[in-house]
């Protein structure tokens, strides 16, 4: 088994919804969720003239190499009603694979560890609540360095539980 971290995210229609539907879907066709961070409300990166975001990061372990992985996760995708418009659009979902065990993977498609997550705090606070110490096998220093060294300022909220 591999273990995966990933970034869900998504600002269009009942956002927790969409949430909870992606890490279902996840466990389900890519494997199991083991940890999951609070739900972050976050500003719209790129194009800031769009609703806010709801992120949230998960560890999964996984059977899928890479690029399986990848597919699976754009399936889930188009399955809840991601489409592909214009880059950083407003968008029902969103699954990044952030991190792939501590593989460094440079394909058309697939760039591992993604490729500017050290510069966002709307991925960087989700993925300290839930793995601080988690090394960047580029940079080699953990999420929690990283966010402190981040030059973003970029709103981020957690949201309250509520049950």
């Amino acid at each position: 088994m591999n273990t995966a971290i990933l970034l869900i995210g998504g600002n269009l229609g009942n956002r927790t919804q969409h949430l909870q539907e992606a890490a279902a879907l996840i466990g389900q066709q890519a494997g199991k969720v083991i940890k999951a961070s609070a739900l972050y409300e976050t500003a719209p990166w790129g194009n800031v003239q769009q609703p806010d975001y709801l992120n949230q990061a998960l560890q999964i372990s996984t059977p899928l190499s890479p690029l399986p992985l990848l597919h699976t996760l754009l399936k889930i995708e188009r399955d809840i009603g991601r489409i592909r418009q214009e880059k950083w659009g407003a968008r029902v979902i969103d699954i990044d694979i952030i991190f792939y065990d501590d593989q460094v993977i440079s394909l058309p498609e697939l760039k591992l560890p993604h490729p500017r997550m050290q510069h966002r705090q709307f991925v960087l606070v989700p993925l300290n609540e839930i793995l601080p110490d988690w090394e960047h096998p580029v940079l080699h220093q953990p999420i929690r360095t990283l966010l402190a060294n981040c030059k973003d300022e970029s709103p981020v909220r957690k949201l309250a539980v509520s049950n």
